[in-house]
């Protein structure tokens, strides 16, 4: 099912840069503000432990190319002893600054705690236990910005003190509250492989407690929530408990961290998706449905669809990736026949499913060229009609498609799409010419 405009399928695919030992390596760079421009890319980068670099190593070259001058380090002393800190390097400055001052030990929660405030709890006494230190990383990340230079900051898995940092950051630089969260809950496209790591330093076995590498956007809401409860905003935080001037701090951040939203594109190019590509889409739309909870859309689940899904639908119909030069904006399946939703039916239409775009990444309108394209495909099968379903529950979702030219032409209140319950969708279709 497709989304509102070109904004709730929506997914910063290529914020992530690849490396073999981090996980969680994310560059900032996209993010719009408020007053409608963004994040320079390539200026902050978030990641879990940078000392999992080695010297040597292909994933040493990829960060030294990325020019970065200054690291800094957001774990205790004891903790970047035992675990490793970054190989030191002439190219850049390392400062570890521990927010963190009461260790926590989620491992001993009962299992029907709930992460979520547990661990919103623990990040307003991290707020307010290192309100030094992280004073100290905001004056870091001024002074990078002003000398137009990069930084990375981090912890041991890039998802809580990062997490939290990361918060004011982008809230400082105007970025919106829902994309804040959505941004804290990246972190769980890559709790597997966290896990993973865990297990492997840990014989086989398995954490104990629950939720381990996980970033539920409950956490974020419910620890900015506190925060502003306490303090009124972002700004008053930083003003009140860290004794900075949060207005000059802010500006200082946006005239040298935001640039204008391109103006320009390079058109979009299709083509179509091969088994290859499965992971990617599985990416795309776990990444989507981190989108759509953090702006509170109830719909997609992460890891609902896997790699056999998308290769299902590359042999029973067609699937098409969406790239604005080297980026990936976007993808959409293409099904001929429907009857979950549409019951038995002749030949006569193709079934859009799962139009998804990149509104960090995307040129505009790129959904509806997307739709456009998906259309072209089903004129080319010489079929007269172009359908699809949105959930009855997303009225913001029917107009987009109404205004696409799409019309609505009934109701099916119990779609089965395979996800154990049935659900509500509305039908719309549209005659080809």
């Amino acid at each position: 099912m497709p989304g509102v405009g070109d904004r709730i399928w929506s997914v910063p695919v290529d914020r992530h840069v690849r490396f073999d030992a981090l996980h969680n390596f994310r560059d900032l760079g996209g993010y719009r503000t408020a007053d409608g421009r963004r994040i320079r890319p390539g200026r902050l980068y978030r990641t879990d432990s940078l000392g999992k670099l080695a010297p040597g190593t292909p994933d040493w070259s990829r960060f030294l190319s990325l020019g970065i001058t200054t690291v800094i380090d957001l774990r205790h002393d004891w903790e970047a002893d035992r675990s490793g800190r970054i190989p030191r390097d002439d190219s850049f400055t390392y400062h570890n600054l521990s927010i963190e001052h009461r260790p926590y030990n989620q491992a001993a929660l009962a299992p029907e705690v709930d992460p979520g405030p547990y661990l919103a709890e623990r990040y307003m006494e991290v707020a307010e236990d290192g309100a030094k230190e992280i004073r100290a990383a905001l004056e870091l990340v001024t002074e990078s910005a002003e000398s137009n230079t990069p930084l990375a900051f981090h912890c041991a898995s890039g998802k809580d003190r990062t997490g939290e940092l990361a918060a004011l950051i982008l809230s400082l630089l105007g970025v919106d509250e829902p994309t804040v969260i959505e941004d804290f809950s990246l972190t769980e496209l890559a709790t597997p492989a966290l896990l993973e790591d865990w297990q492997n330093r840990n014989e086989g076995k398995s954490p104990n407690w629950l939720g381990f590498g996980r970033a539920p956007e409950s956490v974020m809401r419910l620890f900015l929530k506190s925060l502003k409860a306490k303090y009124g905003s972002v700004e008053g935080y930083v003003t009140q408990a860290l004794g900075m001037d949060a207005e000059s701090v802010s500006q200082t951040l946006r005239e040298n961290l935001l640039e204008p939203t391109p103006t320009t594109w390079q058109p979009l190019t299709f083509r179509k998706a091969t088994p290859e590509d499965a992971e990617t889409l599985v990416r795309l739309r776990d990444s989507l449905a981190l989108w759509m909870l953090a702006r509170g859309i109830d719909q997609w689940k992460p890891s609902e669809k896997d790699a056999t899904h998308f290769k299902t639908r590359m042999s029973e119909g067609e699937v098409w990736l969406a790239h604005s030069g080297d980026h990936l904006c976007g993808a959409y399946e293409l099904w001929w026949t429907d009857e979950a939703a549409w019951g038995p039916r002749p030949g006569d239409a193709g079934y859009i499913h799962r139009l998804m775009t990149t509104p960090h990444l995307a040129p505009p309108n790129a959904g509806r060229e997307l739709l456009r394209h998906a259309e072209s495909r089903i004129r080319d099968a010489a079929r007269p009609y172009a359908r699809l379903d949105c959930l009855s529950t997303n009225p913001r979702l029917r107009t987009y498609y109404e205004s696409a030219g799409y019309t609505v032409v009934g109701e099916q209140p119990e779609k089965d799409g395979g996800l154990g319950s049935p659900y509500a969708v509305t039908l719309l279709e549209k005659r080809l010419s």
